[in-house]
């Protein structure tokens, strides 16, 4: 499987010169069943995101942790970390520096796509500081501030879906900002995420609305790694059966939930300005039991209007041996079955949506917290002092 070579970017190394990439299931993917595959991760060089896009990847996500993981393991980012610090930059924005550096680079060479769909695909996506997860005022100046900094028309914003970062959403897009809404964990606020964005729309006052765009990312596997815990707790034979279900049940739903709110008059009075529908986007398609089929996340939530974004291994997994079909929609009443039952369990899906919420916004800030540490120890060993 030489392709799979192309799917192993890796900080430390500088490859991206390989040959040509042959055709693969993520070509297929987006012209048969309109589904974009993007990938979770982002490191220097960039250039290794080449062989990738030559192989159907059409966009990038990142995060703190992928950040952390990117600069506190790699020597790529310390010569322009040396110039940042000596020029008296302090940590925070020294960091903010490599990331949008990294960003603008990936933005570039996503463009082509960007221009070839007419803005509706290529783009990169980059995280408000995991501090802000509680500021609805702090997280819209800093999406104003970071996209004003990165300055290409196909990043992407992302906004935690927090109750107060709702709002922000709402502010962000009306200021004409595009956004990806990340750490989606329920259904209910799913819906505030997607009313958040018709609210920004139609308060714009924008008379073209097409470049406004917007993806909601609906986590996955996280679902499943908390509810199988309940059920193994609660451990009936019925419990026990439900889990590895609960996951992809819920997202078939979200699915369902997007279509009907992007249909009927209120939609239709902004597709008339140009506006676009705010994709789903599945987050967190990595299969976190070794025991579930390892494109569980992936092969199940397959449909039009989506974004699939992946990390290294659900990607090689799914180039390696996915099967490409509509499987979304495919059995909704069976979805619903599963929904219902664990809620018969006395599952309780707020209590689910708002601890995987806490986990979510915790672990990043850990993330971001954990790589100014080691930017400072980095300025400390090359005799550097913080300011």
């Amino acid at each position: 499987m030489e392709i799979l070579e192309y799917y192993s970017v890796r900080c430390s190394q500088s490859s991206g010169n390989g040959s040509a990439a042959k055709r693969t299931v993520l070509h297929d993917l987006y012209e048969r069943e309109g589904q974009s595959p993007w990938y979770d991760n982002l490191c220097r060089p960039v250039t290794d995101l080449l062989p990738l896009i030559e192989s159907g990847v059409r966009g990038v996500t990142s995060n703190p942790a992928i950040f952390q993981k990117a600069i506190s393991s790699s020597n790529a980012y310390n010569d322009q970390f040396k110039e940042l610090v000596q020029s008296r930059k302090d940590i925070e924005s020294a960091y903010w520096e490599l990331v949008v550096k990294d960003i603008q680079d990936a933005c570039k060479l996503f463009e082509p796509i960007y221009d070839r769909t007419d803005g509706g695909d290529g783009y990169v996506s980059v995280e408000v500081s995991p501090r802000l997860a509680d500021d609805t005022e702090g997280t819209v100046e800093a999406a104003k501030w970071l996209h004003k900094v990165v300055d290409c028309p196909n990043v992407y914003i992302k906004i935690p879906a927090t109750a107060p970062c709702i709002p922000s959403i709402k502010q962000v897009i009306e200021k004409g900002i595009s956004v990806n809404v990340t750490l989606i964990f329920s259904l209910a606020r799913y819906e505030a995420v997607i009313d958040a964005y018709l609210d920004g729309l139609e308060a714009s006052g924008l008379d073209d609305l097409s470049r406004v765009t917007s993806v909601a990312s609906f986590f996955v596997s996280r679902v499943d790694t908390l509810i199988d815990k309940l059920l193994e707790k609660i451990g009936t034979p019925e419990a026990l059966d439900l889990r590895g279900k609960a996951a992809v049940a819920q997202a078939a739903l979200a699915y369902q939930l997007y279509q009907k709110k992007f249909s009927g008059p209120r939609w239709e009075a902004l597709v008339k300005k140009g506006a676009k529908k705010q994709r789903l986007l599945w987050a967190s398609t990595s299969v976190k039991n070794p025991a579930y089929s390892d494109t569980l996340y992936v092969a199940p939530l397959i449909g039009p209007d989506t974004v699939s974004t992946m990390p290294d291994q659900a990607l090689q997994a799914f180039v390696d041996h996915g099967t490409v079909s509509r499987t979304i929609d495919s059995n909704v009443s069976e979805a619903e079955g599963i929904y219902s039952a664990l809620e018969k369990l006395g599952i309780d899906w707020n209590y689910v949506g708002n601890q995987l919420e806490l986990e979510g916004v915790d672990a990043f800030k850990k993330s971001f917290d954990s790589l100014l540490d080691t930017l400072q120890e980095k300025a400390n060993s090359l005799n550097l002092v913080s300011l």
